[in-house]
């Protein structure tokens, strides 16, 4: 195995929405083929229930979670979907910031 080296986030995070199966879906970021962030939630009767979010060592501490998490909550607010906070960053997120009140359950 390779040792991982540091990745400089690019300014624009590429996120690619994600169909998992059923319910279940993901905003992704990639690195060579490999997933370095990403956050996941199911989908059903208008709420996106926030079930776990990744983010690669090599991306810590770039906000990349916060970006993920703010993804989301645009895709929430354009579908007019609420968001449940299951995901322990999400939970922290939601009860630190008031910016999610209008999507969060």
């Amino acid at each position: 195995m390779g040792e991982k080296k540091d990745m400089k986030l690019p300014r624009e995070l590429d996120l690619e929405l994600v169909e998992l199966g059923g319910t279940k879906y993901a905003y992704q970021h990639k690195s060579n083929g490999d997933v370095t962030a990403e956050i996941e939630w199911t989908e059903d009767q208008g709420v996106m229930t926030m079930t776990h979010t990744y983010v690669d060592d090599s991306l810590r501490g770039q906000g990349v979670a916060k970006k993920l998490l703010d993804r989301a909550a645009t895709n929430a607010r354009e579908k007019g979907l609420k968001m449940k906070a299951v995901c322990s960053y999400v939970v922290n997120a939601f009860d630190r910031s008031d910016e999610y009140d209008d999507v969060k359950i």
